[in-house]
């Protein structure tokens, strides 16, 4: 939806999964440690996906989302947009 007047926002960066990870915990004002003891995944692994050593995976998105309280989906496709002239 364009209104008229208005013009789309241009994006300027492209965020990896692990940025993203990194981006929301750190806009809670959580560090890695905290963030290990909410979601159960190890400091050890939580620095490798914020530093994308190692890929999310499913569970981990899903145990990071509950713990971070979002949606699995904003961590996994941080750069999704969609189009509105088609339907998913």
């Amino acid at each position: 939806m364009v209104r008229e007047g208005f013009k789309k926002a241009q994006k300027t960066i492209d965020v990896s999964v692990g940025e993203s990870v990194r981006i929301i915990r750190e806009l809670q004002e959580l560090s890695q440690n905290q963030l290990a003891e909410l979601s159960g995944i190890p400091q050890s692994t939580i620095s490798a996906i914020e530093n994308d050593r190692i890929s999310l995976g499913v569970e981990r998105a899903k145990a990071l989302a509950r713990a971070l309280k979002c949606h699995p989906a904003v961590l996994v496709f941080p750069g999704w947009e969609i189009d509105e002239g088609h339907a998913a």
